[in-house]
């Protein structure tokens, strides 16, 4: 069956595989959350429904199949990504489908990673298995963008959030009140976002100002809180902040300039924080795209950025974005204040994005932009 052969129940079931993994998303690095449905072809009845495991094992394909036991022979595989055909911690999930005796498979996408890219959709079609790939291939895409970018471009893919007032401020002058923009309903949705991201980041000047806990404190959701990443060129970070005092029960890295000072360094690890040195670019500062590349090969996948306007600058200006959201509030500061968006984002936005969508929550509006995807190999 080709792409453009897809059926409605193709879609619908992929839609699910899809969601389903999205569920484990920032639980699952360095590996994808992959989302697998088994179905009865007969019927469309759903046999198991299984997403990767936290911890990225056992992959999505495995659970399902064990769930399902005989009933996955002669059944459809809906996957949101190729399956594996390397040997890791675990077989192959190529070889399990192969084993199971399935029917059909359907997927959305090849898998980048080299030790994929391809061979497991040979290795299921060489056993005579019908193959159909290219369903839903932009919401995969999505799904899976950390995925893709910490393989392509070898860094995670970074989600950025800004808060701004009706005229365009993201906070008050240096020296004056914190300034609180965005309503209950939408720092709820803030929380939720971390619930799904490998690691939230921030700059040094974020815990000076506000002195934030950079958890998840929804009902329910307090073991989602992710890594806590500080990118800190001069090791500033007070040992009085909230996040050293958690350090103990959430992981804390603080990315560091390479001439930064040891003594600090070793404060900092007996406080239980990791402490990464980066190259610094020609201004002092961290080189932003050094310090993202060492993240993704200390396998981060999804980065959430709340590091305010000055941080979200520099991040526009080296390419650094891919996922925004833009949160208005419905009242102005009234005064001149910090923009929430320079020069460089306001350029970036305009050249590499697009609109995605936009909604209210409470009497905030939220806008979403994505970067310009590539085309996936299929």
């Amino acid at each position: 069956m080709s792409r453009d052969e897809v059926s409605p129940a193709d879609r619908r079931l992929m839609g699910l595989a899809i969601a389903l993994g999205r569920r484990n998303n920032g639980r699952t690095w360095p590996n994808p959350s992959v989302g697998a449905v088994l179905v009865d072809p007969a019927t469309n009845r759903i046999l198991a429904e299984a997403a990767t495991q936290p911890g990225g094992r056992p992959h999505a394909e495995a659970v399902a199949i064990g769930q399902a036991g005989d009933l996955a022979r002669g059944a459809t595989l809906y996957v949101s990504l190729e399956p594996c055909a390397h040997h890791g911690r675990t077989p192959p999930c190529a070889d399990a489908i192969v084993a199971a005796g399935i029917g059909r498979v359907v997927v959305s996408m090849d898998d980048p990673d080299p030790r994929v890219a391809g061979r497991g959709h040979a290795r299921i079609a060489a056993a005579g298995i019908a193959l159909t790939r290219g369903v839903m291939v932009d919401e995969a895409l999505r799904a899976h963008r950390g995925h893709f970018t910490r393989i392509r471009e070898g860094r995670p893919a970074v989600t950025l959030k800004l808060a701004r007032t009706s005229d365009g401020y993201a906070a008050r002058l240096p020296g004056e009140d914190r300034l609180m923009i965005s309503g209950e309903g939408a720092g709820h949705a803030v929380h939720l976002v971390r619930a799904h991201a490998d690691a939230i980041l921030v700059g040094v000047d974020t815990i000076l100002a506000d002195d934030p806990r950079l958890d998840v404190r929804l009902p329910g959701l307090a073991d989602r809180s992710p890594l806590r990443v500080v990118f800190d060129t001069q090791l500033r970070l007070p040992l009085s902040s909230r996040l050293v005092a958690t350090a103990g029960t959430l992981r804390t890295w603080v990315v560091c300039g390479e001439d930064a000072d040891q003594a600090a360094e070793r404060v900092l690890v007996a406080e239980g924080l990791d402490v990464i040195r980066s190259p610094l670019d020609s201004g002092g500062r961290l080189d932003l795209r050094a310090a993202m590349a060492l993240l993704g090969a200390r396998g981060l996948t999804r980065v959430f950025s709340e590091g305010g306007p000055t941080l979200a600058d520099a991040m526009a200006r080296d390419g650094l974005i891919d996922d925004l959201y833009i949160g208005t509030a419905s009242v102005p500061l009234g005064q001149p204040g910090r923009p929430a968006i320079g020069p460089n984002l306001r350029s970036s936005l305009d050249r590499d994005f697009r609109f995605v969508e936009s909604w209210r929550i409470e009497q905030d509006l939220v806008e979403h932009f994505e970067r310009r995807p590539c085309s996936p190999a299929l």
